[in-house]
């Protein structure tokens, strides 16, 4: 048997009073978050929920996410974390492929109406029945979303005890979707062995505090993999305390840092430019600057190619360097990394992580010496998109899962990536495809065709970019263009930039030369 729920109950059995979860003031120690979790278990197997249901999640970093994510685990469940920035048109699609029976989601706000968005898609699924509200206010019984249930009221009276499920290493324990290579989102089945050994790999990769303290500040997104390995597996691992912050701001973090005594933080590349420009702005003595880098032992980038200048001022700053590493969410989600202890380059993604192999690939799966697509296999290689076999037969050969990803290896084994084989941008950390935008734009009556692309950007690494040909005789503005296609895709997809063309450049059999666009 092995199931990922027991990084929470194992911390529950040893550590029972340290604190667990810290937000704002509310703060849980090890035994209340896992008796929590253990009633949304019982919940969930009161109303029918049996091993190997899928039970969707969408929620920022607030407890709730680990009440749900370890109780549905506990059941034998299969969870299936949803970006918070859906539209309801995307969260029913996700709820359609995946198969979601239930699904817990956060109120939200007026500027994050979440739970409107959620409880719209929720009424959209027929064979998703049960839907829990995730109340802004803690502990509240009564729902602000008509027809929904507060999780407070739907565990009240449950057991805070439950024996888990009995789940098998290759069992299915998350589903995240990702687009892959391209088409609409697909979702990347982890088995409670890939996530296992993912967080064990991760955890051992942290600088211990020289006093014994491991306090994480969490602002990567638990809904994506990297925060949920490194940030929210790794840590309960190690059995840290997790300081949750549900949207990544660079004075409010600093704050944190200083006010909670933060030993390690993880985050990509736009929130260490972030956390650099709220010291340059800043009133002198505004933070403990001291204090904030005597703490500070581990940071870790990942989900785009850091700039070295951006490194370099860090260090500059708090008195630390920052490990680069990379991975994919079909990878669990680290590939590789640049460990100190083992060595480390500047600008390289690093080498294998213990029990992962890589090597460089051309179209035919041919080994290359010097430059070629990634591909990788071991332990973190996920068991494959959910119900896509005929995708699965393409990018998995023998275990070997090519990455789409181009890279360059050097005589010592590390890692460089050079250039992206698909048309993926990667926008602050998340990753875009553009086919899905395109083919939202072309629903439009105006729109005979587009093509999207990433352009260079100081502060997200890349923005989205349309080129647009308009039918013949259709009129519309770029702004728009850029406001319809804002209702219909989530805040990280929609394209902030159009331009409208009379043709594009495209190849003899008619695709489209993006390169081209991009130069």
């Amino acid at each position: 048997m092995l199931n990922l729920s027991v990084v929470l109950e194992d911390g529950a059995r040893s550590v029972p009073e340290k604190e667990c979860l810290v937000f704002g003031d509310l703060r849980l120690n090890y035994a209340l978050t896992n008796a929590i979790s253990n009633q949304v278990a019982n919940l969930l197997v009161s109303r029918g929920i049996r091993p190997g249901d899928r039970v969707a999640l969408a929620c920022p970093n607030l407890p709730y996410f680990p009440f749900v994510y370890y109780g549905a685990l506990k059941a034998g469940a299969v969870v299936v974390p949803l970006n918070v920035l859906l539209t309801p048109r995307e969260i029913a699609y996700h709820l359609e492929d995946s198969g979601a029976k239930a699904l817990f989601a956060f109120t939200g706000s007026p500027e994050l109406p979440l739970g409107e968005r959620a409880h719209e898609a929720f009424q959209q699924v027929d064979a998703c029945e049960t839907y829990v509200d995730l109340p802004a206010s803690p502990g509240a019984t009564e729902s602000t979303i008509e027809g929904a249930e507060t999780l407070w009221k739907a565990i009240e009276g449950q057991p805070t005890e439950f024996e888990t499920v009995r789940t098998e290493a290759d069992d299915t324990a998350v589903i995240i979707y990702t687009s892959g290579t391209t088409g609409r989102p697909k979702g990347a089945e982890l088995s409670h062995n890939n996530l296992m050994m993912n967080a064990i790999g991760s955890a051992g990769m942290v600088q211990a505090h020289p006093d014994g303290r491991d306090v994480a500040l969490v602002v990567l997104p638990l809904f994506h993999i990297f925060g949920q390995t490194v940030m929210l597996n790794a840590a309960l691992y190690r059995q840290a305390t997790l300081v949750l912050m549900p949207r990544f701001d660079g004075n409010e973090a600093l704050s944190l840092m200083e006010k909670e005594g933060v030993t390690g933080f993880a985050g990509v590349p736009t929130m260490y430019w972030g956390l650099l420009n709220a010291v340059k702005d800043a009133e002198p003595g505004t933070y403990d600057l001291d204090r904030i880098a005597g703490n500070v032992v581990d940071a870790v980038s990942g989900g785009a190619a850091l700039p070295g200048q951006l490194a370099e001022d860090f260090t500059k700053t708090f008195g630390v360097g920052i490990k680069e590493g990379y991975g994919l969410s079909e990878t669990s989600p680290v590939v590789s990394f640049n460990n100190p202890r083992t060595g480390a380059k500047t600008g390289s993604i690093g080498r294998p992580v213990w029990g992962v192999e890589m090597k460089l690939i051309d179209a035919d799966w041919n080994v290359q010496d010097e430059v070629g697509e990634i591909a990788v296999r071991g332990h973190c290689v996920m068991k494959g998109y959910h119900e896509r076999p005929e995708v699965n037969a393409e990018i998995i050969k023998d275990g070997w899962f090519r990455t789409g990803d181009i890279a360059r290896r050097d005589e010592d084994g590390f890692y460089f990536i050079v250039d992206r084989s698909k048309d993926m941008i990667i926008r602050g950390g998340f990753n875009v495809y553009p086919r899905e935008i395109e083919e939202v734009l072309m629903t439009h009556e105006a729109v005979s065709m587009a093509a999207v692309i990433g352009i260079p950007h100081e502060t997200h690494g890349e923005e989205i970019k349309a080129f647009v040909i308009l039918q013949s005789g259709a009129e519309i503005s770029a702004e728009e263009l850029i406001a319809w296609s804002k209702e219909r895709l989530a805040g990280y997809k929609y394209p902030r930039e159009i331009e409208f063309r009379d043709e594009l450049p495209m190849t003899s059999t008619g695709k489209i030369l993006k390169r081209q666009l991009r130069d």
